[in-house]
């Protein structure tokens, strides 16, 4: 890519000295040379370009090629990602793949080392990356930090192998990543002590607080499924030097509406200082994990952005050392694509495979929150008369199944609450963290017919109601695709028109089927292993009541 020399007038936005001015900037060799003050400038911005602070690039369904023609568009120069979906499916061959397909984008892609692959010992993952790896990997690619410690259990109650790889990433002074959701109190305080000084995971501002004086920087998080900008957005003026801003989880129909752009535009519509906004999209992520991304400094790499207004989030152009990467309306240079990974040998079910007795008892079931990764738990007590316990749509409770895609394997069978699908089945080869093949339905021969479509596919997404069936291929991990990203939405946005059209009311039905097998995130979960409680960090019985019985629905014969 050349980086001719250039320069460029508009109202500079100095975010290290919180100051606005008219200036003109000189470039020469991917390098600002100067920064002149001038009487008058044209009516744009000269910003310093958006950091994501954690992003896992996976589950845009993108490769990191692909994910970073979208990402630019929208002003992004950089991103803290955590490769642990991948790895989680293809271990060191999966970090390598990312690692070399990131090489081939102007996008500032900045990989950790995977801290929980698998992300417990209760779930089957493609691999395993044990302390040595982490240490491996950080030396190899020269890493920033280790990816978050999402086994906080592990932390507080000193598990042997995670308290050698925190000592690994100690040795090496890099940073830390945290993920310890509802974690408060000496256990919290446990947890940082071990150097862990992130965590994206707050859903109040009471928990975020308690972690900030505590030492954390909190990533105010707006995914897919998990939005927590409601909750925390005031932080950002209660403590501007300890807040940064990600997406976490992003599917690609909303990659394609902007990125941290639309995160500003919120914050600055909610009233948040300017100043304050613009540091939490660039300065504080650079400073913290010390990227080299620059912030329109002299002597600073040239990324930054052209826009003319922030509230609406109007990228006019996105400069990456120093190369014109989009120029408002297409991208101005040429990207290239890398051969993917995947390992995946799951066989078909029968529909034997997925009936499961009544005992006549109370089932537990998982209750689903739209936008949320937790899950509450209720019981049902089915019809006594029926053998097998099916999928009751009149009370939305869905059989849910997760299956081994790395080994034949018997289904795991559980219950779900909230989907609200009247007819058909989903199913999906996204299930973090270990991307196992999840899948609910109405009726075993839908759900039958999804699952298989998966098989056939070695990973994506399908859906089937009768005869009608659609699949979007993903064939990078089970998890990926190298197509376009704006055609990747269009065709991720067909299936989730089909599903809300068959009764779900989840805004991405999808996104939060995904995050069902995630054992980390309280409260009940289905993993490849059976149904797991994650309150108790243990295996339940479906047939076991809990102890809290006042929700319990029921539907006689």
């Amino acid at each position: 890519m050349e980086k001719a020399g250039f320069t460029i007038q508009g109202k500079l936005v100095d975010v290290v000295h919180r100051k606005i001015f008219n200036a003109e900037v000189q470039v020469e060799n991917g390098i600002i040379q100067q920064v002149k003050p001038i009487d008058q400038a044209p009516n744009i911005f000269i910003a310093p370009g958006f950091v994501n602070a954690h992003v896992h690039i996976e589950s845009s369904m993108l490769s990191p090629v692909q994910f970073s023609k979208l990402a630019m568009k929208a002003g992004t120069v950089a991103v803290v990602s955590d490769p642990h979906e991948i790895t989680n499916v293809c271990g060191l061959e999966g970090f390598d793949y990312m690692y070399r397909n990131a090489a081939q984008t102007p996008l500032k892609v900045f990989l950790g080392a995977p801290s929980c692959v698998p992300a417990t010992p209760f779930e089957t993952s493609g691999a395993i990356i044990a302390a040595k790896d982490v240490a491996h990997l950080i030396d190899t690619y020269q890493l920033k930090f280790l990816s978050e410690m999402m086994n906080f259990p592990g932390v507080v109650f000193d598990d042997p192998e995670v308290s050698l790889k925190l000592k690994e990433a100690q040795k090496r002074k890099v940073k830390i990543d945290g993920h310890a959701p509802g974690l408060n109190g000496k256990q919290l305080e446990k947890y940082v002590q071990a150097g862990i000084s992130t965590d994206h995971e707050c859903t109040t501002i009471e928990e975020a607080r308690e972690k900030i004086k505590l030492g954390m920087k909190i990533l105010i998080r707006e995914g897919s499924a998990a939005k927590d900008f409601d909750a925390l957005n005031a932080l950002m003026d209660e403590y501007p030097n300890e807040v940064m801003l990600c997406t976490d989880d992003s599917h690609p129909d909303d990659l394609v509406k902007g990125h941290i752009n639309l995160i500003v535009a919120k914050a600055l519509r909610n009233k948040r200082d300017f100043f304050n906004v613009l540091r939490a999209a660039s300065y504080n992520p650079i400073k913290h994990y010390q990227l080299e991304v620059g912030l329109l400094q002299e002597g600073d790499p040239a990324d930054f952005i052209l826009i003319e207004s922030f509230e609406e989030a109007s990228v006019l152009a996105t400069f990456i050392d120093g190369v014109k990467v989009f120029d408002g309306k297409e991208l101005t240079i040429e990207l290239h694509d890398t051969p993917g990974v995947n390992q995946f040998f799951a066989e078909n079910v029968a529909l034997n495979d997925l009936k499961i007795e009544n005992k006549g008892l109370p089932v537990r079931v998982i209750e689903a929150f739209d936008g949320s990764l937790l899950t509450g738990e209720l019981t049902h007590l089915f019809a006594s008369n029926q053998p097998f316990l099916e999928s009751d749509t009149a009370n939305d409770i869905l059989k849910l199944v997760v299956i081994n895609r790395y080994k034949p394997s018997t289904p795991q069978i559980a219950f779900i609450n909230k989907f609200g699908l009247k007819k058909g089945a989903i199913a999906s080869c996204i299930a973090h963290d270990s991307h196992n093949i999840i899948a609910l339905g109405t009726n075993d021969r839908d759900l039958q017919a999804a699952i298989n479509i998966i098989m056939a596919n070695q990973g994506g997404i399908a859906i089937a109601h009768g005869e009608y069936q659609q699949a979007l291929p993903l064939p990078i991990g089970g998890i990926m695709t190298n197509e376009d990203g704006v055609v990747v939405a269009e065709k991720y946005l067909d299936l989730q028109a089909k599903v809300h059209e068959w009764g779900s009311p989840l805004r991405a039905p999808f996104m939060t089927l995904s995050f069902m097998a995630l054992l980390v995130i309280p409260s009940l979960k289905l993993g490849d292993q059976g149904l797991f409680d994650v309150n108790l960090f243990q295996f339940a019985d479906l047939f076991q009541l809990p102890d809290n019985r006042d929700k319990q629905t029921e539907t006689t014969a």
